[in-house]
């Protein structure tokens, strides 16, 4: 059986994730286990920088790696 794109995209995308300036919404979902209206959630709730190009979102590699490390600022609460 195929791995989910999502799982797909995080494996290949962890290769270069070292020379990344930002994540995709799908990198994100990946990277967090969670399914694509989750992701969409915790970005609009400003939880990291995020900028929109055209159509897409580009997440802050550096701001999404910090709130991912140090915890999440509004106390740690859960995301439903």
């Amino acid at each position: 059986m195929e791995k989910p794109y999502a799982a797909r995209l995080y494996a290949t995308s962890k290769q270069n994730a070292v020379n990344k300036r930002t994540y995709t919404v799908e990198e994100i979902q990946g990277i967090l286990g969670v399914s694509a209206p989750t992701a969409y959630i915790l970005v609009h709730r400003n939880l990291f920088r995020y900028v929109k190009v055209g159509r897409s979102i580009r997440i802050s590699k550096k701001s999404f790696d910090e709130w991912l490390d140090c915890g999440m600022p509004d106390g740690g609460v859960s995301y439903d």
